[in-house]
C-alpha cells in the first residue's frame, strides 16, 4: 500500500514539475538545466537521468529549440532551408555537422558535399575545399566496389550502397571548389581545378555513349574559360568558352538553359583577342545584335563576377509498385490504394502486416524526383561608387538548370534502376516462398499451417518493409545557379542586391563594400531562397 501511494505521489509530483516547467517556459524560456542538455539527478533515495535534444550553432532561436526538440525526426533538409531563409549560413552548416553520424559511412560522399556547400555559404572558403576534397577522394576510392556490399543491397535496398553522386554533382564538387579560391583570390589554385573539371568531362564524354546524354557542362566550362581568361591564358579560355557555347546549345532542349548573352560577349572578344578572323567571323554571323569591348579596353578596369545560387534543390520520394500475382492479391493492392502510389511512411508497418498476411504481393520501389523550382528568374545587383554615386547594375542570367540535370541524371539511370528493383523483389518473394514452404514441412501436418503463416507473414512482410529507393542526392544545393559579369572602373563600391520578377522584391541588402585597383577581379556569391 505504501508503495502505491509512493507511486502515485510522485506521479503527481511529476506532473506538477512538468506543468511549472510549461510555465517556467512561457514566461522566460526553458529553465537552465534544459539548456544545459543531458545530465543527472540525485534525490534522498533516488537517483536517475534525465535527457533532451540540444543543437549548438543555430543562431535563430526558435529554429534552435525545434531542432533540438526533434532530432533526429524531422528531416535535417527543412532545418537548413529553415536557417538559410532565416540569413544563418553558419546556423545551417552546424546542422549538417551535427547529423555527421546519420549520413551514416554509406553516405560519406553525400556529407562532404552538403558540408562543403553549406561552409562555403557561411564564408568558411578554405574549410569548404577541405571538405570537398575529401569527397572527391571517396568517390575515386569508390571506384572499385566491393562484391559483398552489391550482393546486399541486391537482397536489401540500394540505399546498402556507397553514394557515389550522379555525374553533375560530380563536376560541381570541383566547381565549388574553383569558386572558392576565386573568392580567396588564389587564382592559380582555382585553375587546377578547372584542369580537374576538364579532364573529368572529358572522361566522362568518352564514357557516354549517348549523344544527349549527360556527357559535358556548360556552366563548368563556362566558369573554367572565365578563369583561364582572368590568368590571362586566353587561347584556353576561347577554347573553354567555345566548349561552354556548344554544350549550351546542343542540351537546351532538356537543359532549358539557353546561350547566357554574356557568353557570346566573350567569345567575340576572345576571338578578336587571338585574332581568330575566321570563328570571328562565324560568331558575328550567329550573334549579329552582339556587342562587345576589345580586350584592350578592359585591361586597367577591375571586374565583378556574381554567382547566385537560387532555391531549393529537387528531392526524391519512394514510389511503390505493388504486383499482385492472383486474384485475391489484386483485390487486396486495389483495395490498399492502389497498385502504383506515392511513399507514406504511416501505411509502411500496415503494408507489411497485410502483403505479409496474404502473400502474393510483390513490392518494388522506385525513386521519384520532386521539384521545388524557384520563382526568382533574375537577381539585380548594384554596384554604387563612392565618389559619386554613380550606379552599375547587373542582372544575372541563368548558367546552370539543377533541378533539370537531377531529372535527366534520374530518367538516364531510369531503366536499370527498374530492371534491378524487378529482379532483387522477385529474388526476396522466392526466398521468402522456399523459407515459407519449407517451415512448413518442417512443423508437420498439424502444425504446418499455422508456422507457415507465422513464417510467410515475417518474410514477405519484410520483403515488402525493407523496399525502399535511393533517395539520396545533393540537397543543399540550389535549384538554379545564375551568374552576371561586369567590368568597372576601379574604386570603392557598395554592393546590393536585390531580387526581381514576379515575387515582391526583397529589401536591398548590403552585402560588402568592394576596394578595385585596376585588372583586379572580386567574385561574390549569394544565396537566395524562395
Amino acid at each position: 500500500m505504501n508503495r502505491v501511494l509512493d507511486f502515485r505521489s510522485r506521479l503527481v509530483g511529476g506532473g506538477v514539475a512538468i506543468a511549472l516547467l510549461i510555465g517556467l517556459a512561457a514566461c522566460g524560456g526553458p529553465p537552465n538545466w534544459v539548456k544545459q542538455g543531458s545530465g543527472a539527478y540525485n534525490e534522498k533515495d533516488n537517483k536517475g537521468f534525465y535527457g533532451v535534444g540540444s543543437v549548438v550553432g543555430v543562431r535563430n532561436e526558435p529554429l534552435a529549440w525545434d531542432t533540438a526538440e526533434n532530432r533526429p525526426s524531422v528531416n535535417r533538409y527543412l532545418l537548413i532551408d529553415a536557417s538559410l531563409r532565416a540569413h544563418d549560413p553558419k546556423g545551417a552548416d552546424a546542422i549538417v555537422q551535427q547529423a555527421e553520424k546519420e549520413y551514416g559511412d554509406k553516405s560519406l560522399v553525400l556529407y562532404g558535399m552538403d558540408r562543403g556547400m553549406t561552409l562555403q555559404l557561411a564564408g568558411e572558403y578554405q574549410q569548404s575545399n577541405a571538405v570537398l576534397e575529401q569527397a572527391e577522394d571517396e568517390i575515386d576510392r569508390l571506384y572499385t566496389r566491393k562484391i559483398r556490399t552489391e550482393a546486399l543491397a541486391f537482397m536489401t535496398n540500394d540505399t546498402a550502397l556507397p553514394y557515389e553522386g550522379d555525374p553533375y554533382e560530380q563536376v560541381l564538387i570541383n566547381v565549388l571548389k574553383a569558386l572558392n579560391y576565386a573568392v580567396l583570390g588564389q587564382w592559380q589554385d582555382a585553375l587546377v581545378e578547372a584542369r580537374r573539371i576538364d579532364h573529368r568531362l572529358n572522361v566522362l564524354s568518352d564514357r557516354t555513349k549517348e549523344k544527349d546524354a549527360y556527357r559535358d557542362d556548360g556552366f563548368a566550362r563556362y566558369l573554367s574559360g572565365i578563369l583561364y581568361e582572368r590568368t590571362g591564358d586566353v587561347n584556353n579560355a576561347f577554347i573553354a568558352y567555345r566548349k561552354a557555347y556548344e554544350t549550351f546549345d546542343t542540351t537546351r532542349a532538356w537543359s532549358h538553359t539557353v546561350v547566357p548573352s554574356q557568353l557570346r560577349e566573350d567569345l567575340l572578344r576572345t576571338a578578336e583577342a587571338l585574332h581568330f578572323t575566321q570563328e570571328l567571323a562565324e560568331y558575328r554571323r550567329l550573334f549579329p545584335d552582339t556587342k562587345w569591348e576589345t580586350s584592350q579596353s578592359l585591361q586597367p578596369l577591375a571586374q565583378v563576377i556574381v554567382i547566385s545560387y537560387n532555391g531549393r534543390a529537387p528531392h526524391k520520394e519512394d514510389e511503390f509498385l505493388d504486383l499482385p500475382i492472383s486474384l485475391n492479391a489484386l483485390q487486396l493492392v486495389l483495395f490498399n490504394r492502389g497498385i502504383l502510389r506515392q511513399n507514406r511512411q504511416s501505411n509502411q508497418a500496415v503494408d507489411s502486416v497485410l502483403y505479409g498476411l496474404n502473400g502474393r504481393v510483390v513490392r518494388v520501389a522506385l525513386p521519384r524526383l520532386i521539384p521545388q523550382k524557384t520563382q526568382v528568374p533574375v537577381d539585380r545587383v548594384s554596384l554604387i561608387q563612392d565618389d559619386n554615386g554613380t550606379r552599375v547594375t547587373l542582372n544575372t542570367e541563368l548558367v546552370h538548370n539543377v533541378t533539370a540535370l537531377a531529372d535527366k541524371a534520374l530518367s538516364e539511370r531510369m531503366a536499370g534502376i527498374t530492371v534491378k528493383a524487378l529482379s532483387r523483389a522477385a529474388t526476396k518473394f522466392a526466398l521468402a516462398e522456399g523459407a515459407t514452404r519449407a517451415a512448413q514441412q518442417a512443423a508437420g501436418r498439424d502444425a504446418g499451417p499455422w508456422v507457415g503463416l507465422l513464417v510467410g507473414l515475417l518474410t514477405k512482410g519484410l520483403a515488402v518493409a525493407s523496399e525502399e529507393a535511393d533517395k539520396r542526392s545533393w540537397q543543399t544545393l540550389p535549384d538554379e545557379i545564375h551568374l552576371a559579369r561586369v567590368w568597372i572602373p576601379p574604386g570603392r563600391y557598395q554592393v546590393q542586391s536585390s531580387v526581381g520578377g514576379s515575387l515582391d522584391p526583397l529589401k536591398p541588402e548590403v552585402m560588402r563594400t568592394l576596394s578595385l585597383e585596376p585588372g583586379e577581379t572580386a567574385v561574390l556569391l549569394q544565396r537566395v531562397m524562395p
